[in-house]
């Protein structure tokens, strides 16, 4: 058995659970595991995007965690950054 953690975050609410799993188990799975759920009733698992420790996993069902893993799950980007930059560059212009 290991232990890991599990990251989600909201402007107003953030919470890190900490769950142990079986050794091989996917990041998906330790996330159903934390039931993260519980306390973020609107996060949808199934159609998450989720890293570990800031790297973006592209295969969260299969890629498996390691112990003292933390496992963030991410929201959509609300603006593409690109256009958040140029936003922010024609204000600041004027």
């Amino acid at each position: 058995m290991i232990t890991v953690e599990v990251a989600y975050a909201l402007p107003e609410k953030q919470k890190i659970v900490t769950v142990t799993v079986e050794e091989g188990t996917s990041i998906l799975d330790a996330a159903r595991q934390s039931s993260i759920v519980d306390e973020f009733p609107q996060l949808k698992l199934d159609e998450a995007k989720f890293g570990i420790f800031g790297k973006a996993s592209r295969a969260p069902e299969t890629d498996s965690v390691r112990d003292g893993d933390r496992i963030e799950i991410y929201r959509p980007l609300i603006i593409d950054p690109k256009q958040a930059r140029a936003n922010r560059a024609a204000k600041a212009k004027k």
